[in-house]
């Protein structure tokens, strides 16, 4: 009878811890927690579900040895998969107990399993930015692009513009004023160019592009801040302009998240001119 031996490393003791807190996240919460549907509640089971089901894909390709088999580059989808993980897991671990503990009326079975929930989304987090620590590139490592900061940097903006557009979604808030639809405007192309750079790169089709593919990284990068500051100060301005809607928690939240998405663009750019001019 054939022995399987299963390598070990301690990436991958970490992808299994992660792997077993996120089942237990969502597991313990949709058993037990009688939570409502829809809205946020859902959110946070999306957000543990996937991380589980994407961490077993790669534990399952690299144990099997698939990876020549699947059209993607290996060298940045588990990285990937691993930051998007780690970002859901920490918006769930904030998410789930403002929205599901501070409930007074919460008591009981319940309440010990929403606060089951909310230990092991943290716990898995944290096992999540573990993994990225330890895939990650280290200076002279040759390395996919994702897992180098410019990389990870676009899975934060991405992540940062998807929260953005839950928040100023519901109710909408920014069909006011022209300004405001400019600032909608420019989450969206910002969005759509950052989820674009991911898939070129996790699909391997960089060369596919007219230009160095430095070049239009650089690009991208000076026109994406050059566009986030401009929405960085006009959202505040006409958003708390008492001639239009007054200020709310979620219009605030998007002003951070603005000013939080143009400093991810401007330090992506400097890796991205840094980059550019080391290959020159």
């Amino acid at each position: 009878m054939p022995l399987i031996v299963l390598p070990t490393s301690q990436l991958l003791w970490v992808r299994i811890v992660a792997l077993v807190f996120s089942c237990v996240a969502f597991s313990v919460a949709a058993h037990g927690a009688m939570l409502p549907h829809g809205g946020m509640a859902d959110w946070c089971i999306f957000c543990w579900a996937f991380s589980f089901a994407g961490t077993l894909l790669v534990l399952l390709v690299e144990q099997f040895g698939l990876q020549a088999r699947i059209p993607v580059s290996w060298s940045n989808f588990p990285i990937t998969m691993a930051c998007y993980a780690a970002l859901l897991c920490l918006s769930a671990s904030i998410i789930f107990p403002l929205w599901f503990l501070k409930d007074q009326d919460s008591r009981g079975e319940r309440r010990d399993h929403r606060i089951a929930s909310t230990v092991f989304s943290c716990l898995a987090a944290v096992a999540y930015v573990g993994e990225v620590s330890l895939s990650k590139a280290r200076p002279g490592e040759v390395a996919g692009y994702m897992a180098t900061a410019p990389g990870l940097l676009k899975v934060c903006q991405t992540f940062v513009a998807c929260v953005i557009f839950i928040l100023v979604s519901d109710p909408v808030s920014y069909d006011q004023h022209a300004a405001l639809k400019w600032c909608m405007a420019v989450y969206c192309i910002c969005f759509i160019l950052s989820v674009a750079v991911v898939v070129l790169c996790v699909g391997e089709c960089t060369g596919c592009l007219p230009i160095p593919f430095s070049r239009f990284l650089s690009a991208y990068g000076l026109l994406a801040a050059a566009m986030y500051l401009t929405a960085t100060i006009i959202w505040p301005v006409f958003q708390f302009d008492k001639r239009h809607q007054g200020s709310n928690p979620k219009l605030i939240a998007v002003a951070v998240l603005t000013a939080v998405n143009f400093l991810l663009y401007l330090a992506d750019l400097a890796y991205s001119a840094r980059l550019v001019f080391v290959s020159i």
